[in-house]
């Protein structure tokens, strides 16, 4: 029981030390290219279900947003096929992709 309350008292403590960790900038790539998201080329993405999200492809790091509609409904607009990627989502970035 008290190898219980022990590990529960751990898992607490954890918890609340990941409130304290600092909070980071989403709209800015942080990493070997820093720079704001908006300087970046977006394209479509098309999920399974004909859903578009917003892509970004910097090289190593990459970004995925739904897209939606003022409502906050999904986009769903037939750019293109299921899982499919339209668009300059490549653009933007000197790193090459290793994938």
């Amino acid at each position: 029981m008290k190898l219980i309350k022990g590990l529960a008292l751990l898992a607490a403590a954890a918890s609340l030390a990941a409130c304290d960790a600092p909070k980071k900038d989403k709209t800015v790539d942080n990493w070997m290219d820093s720079k704001d998201l908006s300087q970046l080329r977006a394209g479509i993405w098309v999920d399974p279900n004909g859903c578009d999200h917003w892509i970004i492809d910097d090289g190593i790091e990459g970004y995925l947003s739904q897209r939606l509609d003022k409502y906050g409904k999904p986009v769903c607009s037939g750019v293109a096929p299921p899982n499919t990627a339209v668009g300059p989502f490549k653009a933007g970035s000197p790193i090459e992709d290793p994938i």
